[in-house]
Order: C-alpha cells, then structure tokens, then sequence
C-alpha cells in the first residue's frame, strides 16, 4: 500500500466562475473554491474524499497567499478537525502553488497525489483505480476519452467580412447580440486521445525531480496544464485509468449547477438504500 500525501490547489483567482456568476442571484461568492454545493463548500467535498483514506497520510489545501490568514480564521477549526494541513498557494500560477505544497509533504510519504479543489465528485471508485494503479506505476492519471468531434478553430479575419449593407456598416452591430465566431482549420483525430482528470498520483521524488525542472528554468511554465505534463517533460511515461463523464471541473456557474444536480441524485440514493436496510433489518437478522 501506497502512503500518500494529497495536495489540493485552490489558490485560483475564479476569473472564469466570477465571469458566468455575474448577475446571478446570490452569486457574493468570489472563489468558486468557497460556493455552496448542496449545503457544504466545494473546497470541504474535495477534501472529505481523501481524510479517511487508509493510503493517505497527509491532506494539504494551498489556498491564495493573500487570504491565507483569513481562510484559516474562517475554516482552520474545521479542517483541523481533519487533520488538513492549510498552506499558502502561488501567486499567479497553478504549478507555483503545487511547488509550494511539495514543501510541505511529509517525509514519510511515498507518493503525492494532486486533486484540483473545484473537483468535488470524484468517486471512491476511481480514487481506488489511480491509488492501485500507482503502487505499480511511478505516474498515474485518470483520463476519460474524447467523445465529441474535435475541430481545430482560428480567429476569424474580421477585415475580410465587411458588412455589405450601408446600415450596418453605419451601425455595426448595435441592438443585435454578440455572437463570438471562429473559423475550422481541421477536423482533429480523437481515436488516441483523452481526456486527463485528478487526482494525479506520482511518485514523490518523481514528482519534486519534476517540478524542479522549473525552479532551475530548465522548464518553461507557459505550457503546463497539469502536474503530468511536468513530468512528460522529464521524459518519464505516463499512465492512465479509466476517469468518469461525473468528475467534471467547477469552471462557470452551468458546472455548479450540473455538480448540484449530481449531488442531489446521489445523496438521494444514498437515502434510499439506507431506508431499504432498515425496512428490511429483521429479515437479514
């Protein structure tokens, strides 16, 4: 059995959430991390998946910088509770706050699993999967495969597209709505590709050789999305395990709305089979 330390970054500034929460009701929120989902934070939901886990021995939230002694004045009981550790996350960027929380791992751990905090409805199952998976495999993700049809898309030359008519050459598009249009290069092949998730497991002196590669500018961090391309760089293999279409991101305020709806449905679930167990309590006696 692996002994992980679990790094959840949530030191983002929402930019995207913000922008599709304007204007709607309730929305005083300002970090997605810190929104309500069906009764408890998102960041609390992302949590609570690793703090039981017998393969965990560390859980560490880095939120922003800035707010860092205000967070822990608003949620340090709680998490302590827990037994979260609660650090201070990078300024600008998701890799300066995963190379902050490297710090912080524990020296006994053997593996450091990443886990985005706006990623709240990961199953147990496929924390299993990628936990299983990396006692063999040094990097482990989860990746779903790509289903839809992939077009490759370029800005549209605006200049090219005149408008014909006098009036709105003269009025452009005022009193008609904006509507963002972009050109098809290609259609993109989708048979080898997927779509990677979190938690992400490595290795934890894979993952500190990685992310090392940058503190020494050996790396240019422009291009890093997630913690495996950091450690492509370093021309390790990759591995992947099936992910789910339900451990979807918290980006804008439709990902609250369908994460609300998964909820429910599975807590509802969760209180039926409870109300079946009791019913039928003496028969299984």
């Amino acid at each position: 059995m692996i002994k992980a330390a679990v790094i959840i970054p949530a030191a983002g500034s929402s930019r995207r959430f913000q922008s599709s929460r304007a204007g709607v009701l309730g929305s005083a929120t300002k970090s997605k991390i810190e929104a309500d989902l069906a009764g408890r934070p998102v960041f609390l939901r992302s949590v609570e998946l690793f703090v039981n886990r017998p393969d965990v021995g560390q859980v560490i939230l880095a939120v922003p910088p800035d707010g860092l002694a205000d967070f822990k004045f608003r949620w340090g009981d709680k998490l302590g509770f827990h037994g979260v550790d609660i650090v201070a996350g990078g300024e600008t960027d998701r890799w300066q706050t995963v190379l902050k929380a490297l710090e912080a791992v524990k020296e006994d751990c053997t593996h450091v699993a990443v886990h985005d905090g706006a990623r709240p409805l990961t199953s147990e199952r496929l924390i299993d999967r990628v936990f299983q998976a990396a006692v063999r495999y040094k990097a482990v993700v989860p990746a779903q495969p790509v289903t839809s049809t992939l077009k490759e898309v370029a800005d549209v030359d605006e200049a090219a597209h005149e408008p014909s008519d006098p009036v709105d050459a003269i009025l452009g598009s005022a009193g008609r709505p904006e509507t963002a249009v972009r050109r098809v290069i290609k259609t993109v092949v989708r048979a080898s590709l997927a779509a990677a998730q979190t938690p992400q497991v490595f290795e934890v002196g894979l993952l500190r050789r990685a992310y090392a590669q940058i503190a020494a500018g050996k790396l240019d961090p422009a291009g890093v999305t997630d913690d495996a391309c950091v450690v492509e760089a370093l021309g390790e293999t990759v591995y992947t395990v099936e992910g789910e279409p339900t451990n979807l991101k918290i980006t804008q305020n439709q990902d609250m709305e369908l994460a609300a709806a998964i909820v429910r449905t599975r807590e509802h679930g969760k209180t039926a089979t409870l109300g079946k167990r009791r019913l039928f309590a003496d028969d299984e006696d």
